[in-house]
């Protein structure tokens, strides 16, 4: 099957059932739109086999554009809306891509390909034209996952890869159901975005809330309008929602009696008072609209408080594992009544994993295999050797670690792991999961660096106003006392300016050094 034929499945399944929640259109009107518009790209001259950009924020021609593409037989090529025209004139020269259907605002002179409007109002369908045969087989997305220059990271992915992720995510269908709401937020161009946001929907039936906004007060809106029973985010965006919560209950001087509910409501109800507790924690749950049961999270490690704070509220609340190349989660969390903080969960559906080269606290290089994985990079031999092996294990190029419930814990990317002058590895997150909890410090970045001839592990923290660096200082030293004295972080510098992050709110550490290097932090501890 190919993702058209998943699309014509649901149909015939649930014709009359909303998939586009905001304009209000159903599977059946949904594949009118899609005909539409891929009569209008085949005018333009789309083809089977073309490569097709797509460079747009979450409207809905996203997922009508992709799919007409696959209508006509082509190859889906996902652009970052995040990158320069240097960076998009590169990707497509790379891939082949002929067309780019993009917002007018990306809009720029270039010879290497022809842009189309994407919110271009379609002709009428073309009934004589029908969906090409595309085979599983067959390319269906292009990601660039490392960089537009020099010999970039290009996953292809197929339409087995696609099908075989949204079949997996079967491991959540006590949480989704049919007809019901997934709030989409989260980039489609990104692998989260795309596989939590749109494969899973298609998969169970249900209709996605498009927003293209990470605007928290835009978000709370849609909660309140449209009550989503599913709602991924990143986990930044879950903290700050928590403290926006609880920050809207102290001001109101109640979060002394919120908490203490929330903390003992078994008890409380054990006792007779579950009316109390109901309506204390209802009244919290309808920040998101009331109606959700699954909250997922996704892209880097959530902090356990954040993680408790939901789950006394009733609703489940899963960490996800994935990459590009594994077309998003591979792993994911259980609600486990005794959790190990920081764990992102153990193998879903047909993947399975290997840790090799274990160090002595058991953190190895973690290998996977499965049917959502990709087959290979494009054109690309070098990359290709060094991260599969001769029996299909597809190398991840991440540290990890399982614990006694047989969940992963991330510790690091190989390539950011600190090799001290002694020859010891210390682990970035470990570091910056012990101080982001410091009080004021809003993000923290930890890396390899060089202070006269002696490699460090170096950090840079980004804190609220009223922080001073000798404050700091001290809270560092005391957080350093967890960790054995190799691991230490005693050189670093302090800004009140938010780091730098991707589409998905990760650090970017290279970005972070370089600007360490160029004298950007000036308050320094060293």
């Amino acid at each position: 099957m190919n993702m058209y034929q998943l699309l014509e499945k649901n149909v015939k399944r649930n014709p009359e059932t909303i998939f586009l929640v905001r304009e209000n259109v159903n599977f059946k009107d949904f594949v009118d739109l899609v005909k539409a518009r891929a009569t209008t790209l085949h005018k333009l001259g789309v083809k089977a086999g073309d490569v097709v950009g797509v460079l747009s924020h979450n409207l809905p021609q996203f997922p009508i554009t992709m799919f007409a593409i696959w209508f006509l037989g082509g190859k889906v090529l996902l652009l970052d809306t995040n990158l320069t025209a240097i960076e998009y004139d590169n990707m497509t020269k790379i891939t082949g891509c002929k067309y780019v259907c993009a917002e007018k605002s990306f809009f720029y002179k270039t010879k290497n390909f022809e842009f189309f409007d994407i919110e271009t109002k379609d002709d009428k369908v073309d009934k004589s034209l029908k969906a090409y045969p595309l085979k599983d087989s067959d390319i269906a997305t292009m990601s660039f996952t490392s960089g537009s220059t020099g010999t970039p990271k290009v996953v292809p992915l197929t339409h087995f890869n696609l099908i075989s992720c949204s079949d997996n995510l079967e491991y959540l269908n006590q949480w989704l159901k049919p007809g019901e709401m997934f709030y989409a937020f989260l980039p489609l161009y990104h692998v989260f975005g795309f596989a939590v946001g749109f494969l899973a929907p298609l998969h169970f039936g249900m209709g996605i809330l498009l927003q293209s906004t990470i605007n928290p007060n835009a978000i709370m809106a849609d909660f309140a309008q449209y009550k989503p029973q599913v709602i991924p985010a990143v986990p930044k965006l879950w903290e700050i929602f928590r403290k926006k919560i609880i920050d809207g209950i102290k001001a109101k001087k109640k979060w002394g009696i919120v908490s203490f509910v929330m903390n003992n409501q078994n008890w409380l109800r054990k006792i007779g008072l579950s009316k109390l507790v109901d309506k204390v924690l209802n009244q919290i749950r309808a920040v998101f609209g009331g109606r959700a049961r699954l909250l997922v999270a996704g892209g880097a490690a959530t902090k356990p408080e954040v993680e408790k704070f939901y789950t006394q509220l009733g609703m489940a609340f899963v960490q996800g594992y994935g990459m590009t190349e594994t077309v998003g989660p591979i792993c994911c969390s259980r609600p486990l009544k005794k959790r190990v903080p920081y764990a992102f969960g153990a193998p879903m559906g047909d993947t399975e994993i290997q840790i090799r080269n274990k160090d002595e606290s058991g953190i190895g290089m973690l290998w996977v295999r499965g049917n959502q994985i990709l087959n290979g990079y494009l054109n690309n031999e070098e990359a290709n050797k060094e991260s599969f092996d001769k029996e299909g294990w597809f190398c991840t190029g991440d540290l990890v670690s399982m614990d006694k419930n047989g969940e992963l814990h991330f510790a690091g990317r190989k390539k950011q792991v600190i090799v001290l002058d002694s020859g010891k590895n210390v682990y970035p997150d470990e570091l910056e999961g012990l101080f982001i909890e410091i009080p004021g410090v809003k993000s923290v970045a930890v890396f390899e660096h060089e202070i006269g001839s002696k490699t460090v592990a170096y950090g840079v923290f980004s804190v609220e106003e009223g922080m001073t660096l000798e404050k700091l200082a001290a809270e560092v030293a005391n957080a350093n006392k967890k960790v054995a004295s190799y691991k230490w972080v005693t050189h670093f510098a302090m800004t009140t300016d938010d780091l730098p992050v991707t589409s998905t709110q990760k650090i970017k550490h290279h970005v972070v050094h370089q600007w360490l290097i160029d004298g950007k932090y000036t308050l320094r501890h060293e």
